[in-house]
């Protein structure tokens, strides 16, 4: 049966509405990342204007993007490998052999519910005695401490979907655990592997806290480097709209290139078999 005609012309509206709402304020920074200061800041803001690449010229040179940029690719790709890696192996254990009991899902769970701004401070500290502030590798542990539970919950939903008869039947064809794991859960389990992958990569892209307060200057990440834009003096808005659009284009690029796998793995994830 068709739906009235008033039903969808309102589901078309509300549909466009909510697009609107979604799409305009990102129009709105790429708008303004090709406009230059006096229109950025002018009020009403004129919608025709010469485009200009001033802005992009003066991140690129100035503010030194692509060290950065490569501070937050190095980090986040390194802490998400670790994080899938370990994760995927800590479920497969929790669930086929209930390694730490059947509280462990619960309590893994449980480490999530702390506000990150509690453990900043005596993050800061620990890596201050020994001596991993203003590197790589403190970030990296910092976002591997906090992403880990996060992989391990969200995997563990995946593994209960996988029969155990695959790795029994492996067991007793001679395979080790291990190898059970790897050629027969991995497998099974990659739609999950990859929406795992792509959520812990975009929170350690987007993170700010630990960033600010575990970098230094050589060091520092794409949005700690995009806040130090505003300052007392003002806010150079352009500058920033510019930065906000590079550092959107990874997580623009991952998202096409693996749609497929994040959305089957995020259905597979929602519904219980």
């Amino acid at each position: 049966m068709q739906p009235p005609l008033y039903v969808k012309i309102l589901t078309h509206l509300v549909l466009g509405l909510a697009s609107a709402i979604i799409l305009l304020p990102l129009l709105w920074v790429l708008r303004t990342s090709f406009v230059d200061r006096v229109i950025a800041y002018k009020l009403p803001p004129d919608l025709f204007f010469v485009p200009t690449l001033d802005n992009y010229r003066t991140i690129l040179t100035e503010m030194e993007f692509g060290k950065f940029f490569l501070n937050s690719m190095v980090v986040a790709a390194t802490s998400t490998l670790l994080a899938v890696v370990i994760g995927a192996m800590a479920a497969y254990a929790i669930d086929r052999y209930k390694a730490g009991g059947p509280a462990m899902p619960m309590i893994i769970l449980a480490t999530q519910m702390m506000p990150p701004i509690v453990l900043v401070i005596p993050f800061f500290l620990i890596f201050k005695n020994i001596g991993l502030t203003d590197s790589r590798l403190g970030l990296v542990l910092a976002y591997l401490a906090f992403n880990l539970p996060y992989v391990v919950w969200l995997l563990l939903s995946f593994m209960k979907r996988v029969p155990r008869e695959l790795d029994e039947a492996a067991l007793i064809d001679g395979c080790t655990p291990l190898t059970a794991f790897i050629r027969i859960i991995v497998p099974a389990m990659l739609p999950g592997i990859g929406a795992a992958t792509i959520l812990s990569f975009v929170l350690c892209w987007n993170e700010f806290l630990f960033a600010l307060m575990l970098t230094g200057q050589q060091t520092k990440t794409l949005p700690v480097a995009v806040s130090s834009l505003v300052t007392q003096q003002g806010t150079a808005i352009g500058a920033v709209s510019a930065a906000t659009i590079l550092a959107m284009l990874p997580m623009a690029l991952l998202y096409f290139a693996v749609r497929r796998f994040l959305v089957a793995g995020l259905n597979a994830g929602a519904v219980k078999g």
